[in-house]
């Protein structure tokens, strides 16, 4: 079970949820003396991140691992934080370490002919929640509430949509036209389902009167939490929040690390924590963050918009714990989520089963891999 070859593949993809535009990520694959292949992804969202994880991998990562035992994973994982440890915990170095985890992870599964959750902890769930997530439009109400429509109709019972097609029309600058957006959503889906909404923090659009004021102002509509309502490392406003709302706040999915989770949790500004697998160390990483969830009695998301990759990892670290919420699901075929892999997950009345199929539970095509390769 040596590691022979490790590969890193930055893609690009035009995201149909996104008005086409193009989003990257970088994959990994990892296969061993005897052909067993593992594959991993990281979600490094703009060019040339994706392009600077595949120099990670194969020039900083890959000779610490190939030769080495690939069923020796959480060695592995920590043996690449020792080498990163100077130039990346937070950052660049972290996709690859993400993506190279899950690939581990995939491939001792498969060597072992057992789903990564059984091997993460064990699995207590059969299916896992999936949250229909999508772009907001802005400036086309009626198109979106047709969104939240079929959503309904295809059996969701979580549904998501937040930010904007431009960042001049986004959800959070307009208080009446975002009162109004959420008041009529809530007429489409109706009372039972659960209704989130995500406001691009990262735009600074509220601080901490403004977030109360609207928190305030949708109090009514039952949201299941307002996603990332202000700067993410504005960790003493999200407390001053937390203690002025009773809508729950969920943030997260710019974290990092153990460390950076510890910091986030301990502030008290968070209900339900986002984690992304292709980006927070991987699998290894994940499983250490859930740990501390679990400990403070906390809720977490699976911030998982990428490929059928995450999206697998993402359903092993839902079915280990009952801390788990939802984990973010593309509603329509997406070529990362229905071309990359021959076997996409499919919804089935708001849930995706978690397969026990060995590894991730997905099997990659690799000519898919060769279309949107670049650089």
């Amino acid at each position: 079970m040596k590691i022979k070859t490790i590969q890193a593949f930055p893609l690009t993809y035009p995201e149909p949820h996104y008005n086409h535009v193009d989003r990257y990520i970088t994959l990994a694959r990892i296969e061993t003396e005897d052909g067993i292949v593992g594959w991993g992804e990281c979600i490094a969202q703009f060019r040339e991140a994706a392009l600077a994880v595949k120099v990670i991998i194969e020039q900083g990562l890959a000779p610490l691992l190939i030769g080495e035992e690939a069923i020796d994973v959480e060695r592995l994982w920590q043996k690449m934080q020792n080498r990163i440890w100077w130039y990346g915990p937070e950052g660049i170095a972290a996709f690859g370490v993400s993506a190279l985890d899950m690939a581990l992870w995939d491939l001792k599964g498969k060597a072992l002919g057992l789903p990564v959750c059984q091997l993460i902890g064990g699995q207590i769930r059969d299916k896992v929640p999936a949250m229909a997530s999508f772009i907001f439009d802005m400036e086309d109400i009626d198109w979106t509430l047709n969104e939240f429509r079929w959503m309904c109709d295809q059996g969701y019972w979580f549904v998501k949509a937040g930010w904007g097609m431009r960042p001049e029309a986004l959800f959070g600058h307009d208080r009446v036209r975002d009162i109004e957006f959420v008041r009529r959503i809530r007429e489409v889906i109706g009372d039972e389902r659960e209704l989130v909404v995500d406001t691009p923090g990262i735009y600074r659009l509220w601080d901490v009167p403004t977030a109360i004021q609207r928190f305030r102002d949708l109090e009514a509509y039952r949201l299941a939490w307002i996603e990332q309502p202000l700067f993410p490392s504005d960790l003493e406003g999200h407390a001053r929040l937390r203690a002025a709302v009773s809508t729950p706040i969920g943030t997260g999915e710019d974290e990092w690390d153990l460390d950076s989770y510890k910091h986030l949790i301990r502030s008290g500004g968070v209900d339900i924590i986002q984690i992304d697998p292709g980006r927070c160390h991987g699998i290894t990483g994940l499983r250490n963050v859930i740990k501390l969830i679990e400990a403070e009695n906390l809720q977490y998301s699976m911030h998982t918009w990428s490929s059928a990759l995450n999206s697998a990892a993402s359903v092993h670290l839902l079915a280990i714990s009952n801390r788990g919420v939802s984990m973010d699901f593309k509603p329509h075929e997406s070529p990362m989520q229905h071309e990359l892999v021959s076997d996409p997950w499919v919804q089935k009345d708001g849930y995706l089963n978690v397969r026990d199929t060995p590894g991730l539970g997905v099997h990659v095509r690799e000519e898919i891999v060769q279309k949107y390769l670049f650089g």
